[in-house]
């Protein structure tokens, strides 16, 4: 059963093949709305190919899964509408020659732009400026980020953002579009143990307020729905504790390592 908000989050045998080897397959979840999924795994287990297909921006190749009621991979467009992403290296990262203000203020435009009815393009623009001015407060107080508490308030640069700071803008960006679904990559990367568990309450608390959060990580909190891509790949295809390499890359059965496949299929993001 789905809410108006949080979208749950359902797969079966969910796998990805890139042109050289499996980036994560025989992933199995069931999620409802408002939960927290933790997608956790070592780097180059598919974490972020995983959480790309669930998102609806990469195409999987095995089983099934629905993202709010959506089948993928036959709704990916839809799908797109509803989750959005916060910080994901090559995808979504936060330009830092921008200033907090000029991110908040771009995303606040194309949300109005390609998001917003034609009834809501034609009000009076003091109107559209305070109703994009609620729409990012409410975002900020969502992430815990008060830009007044910045170096340089909101024209900081994300250069000089803390990573724990970067983390909120990215966030906040991601919530002003309000998503029943929000997707996070690198969770917990060079954060300290204060760091984490910050982090990870707000991303509990993005939870409870409704909407559904699928986040990866190195390791999973405890109060979290696990996904272990690691796990997954055993037995189905090499990866973790796959027999050594040989100089060609393959190991001594001739199949593809994940990080092949995962590398592989991450190149293919834009054409899915």
């Amino acid at each position: 059963m789905d809410s108006p908000h949080g979208a749950s989050v359902t797969a079966e045998d969910f796998g990805l093949r890139g042109p050289r080897g499996w980036a994560f397959r025989g992933i199995g979840i069931d999620a409802g709305p408002g939960s927290l999924v933790a997608i956790e795994g070592p780097s180059g287990s598919g974490r972020t190919c995983l959480l790309l297909a669930l998102t609806g921006r990469m195409r999987p190749t095995e089983g099934h899964a629905k993202i709010g009621g959506l089948r993928l991979p036959r709704k990916m467009a839809a799908v797109r509408r509803i989750a959005a992403l916060g910080p994901v290296p090559g995808v979504s990262e936060l330009d830092p020659a921008f200033t907090v203000a000029e991110h908040l203020r771009e995303r606040a435009l194309l949300q109005r732009r390609f998001d917003g009815s034609l009834r809501a393009l034609l009000r009076p623009r003091a109107e559209r400026v305070a109703t994009a001015q609620q729409r990012i407060d409410a975002a900020l107080d969502a992430a815990g980020l008060d830009p007044a508490t910045l170096p340089k308030a909101e024209r900081t640069s994300v250069r000089d953002l803390e990573r724990l700071e970067a983390l909120r803008l990215s966030i906040a960006l991601a919530l002003i579009g309000g998503p029943r679904l929000l997707a996070v990559d690198d969770t917990d990367l060079k954060l300290s143990d204060a760091e984490r568990t910050e982090a990870w309450e707000l991303l509990r608390s993005v939870a409870d307020s409704g909407t559904t959060v699928l986040a990866v990580c190195s390791q999973a909190p405890e109060d979290a729905i696990t996904l272990r891509t690691d796990a997954a790949a055993e037995g189905k295809t090499t990866g973790q504790g796959a027999a050594e390499k040989d100089a060609a890359g393959e190991n001594n059965t001739g199949e593809t390592t994940i990080e092949e496949g995962t590398a592989d299929a991450f190149a293919e993001t834009g054409r899915a």
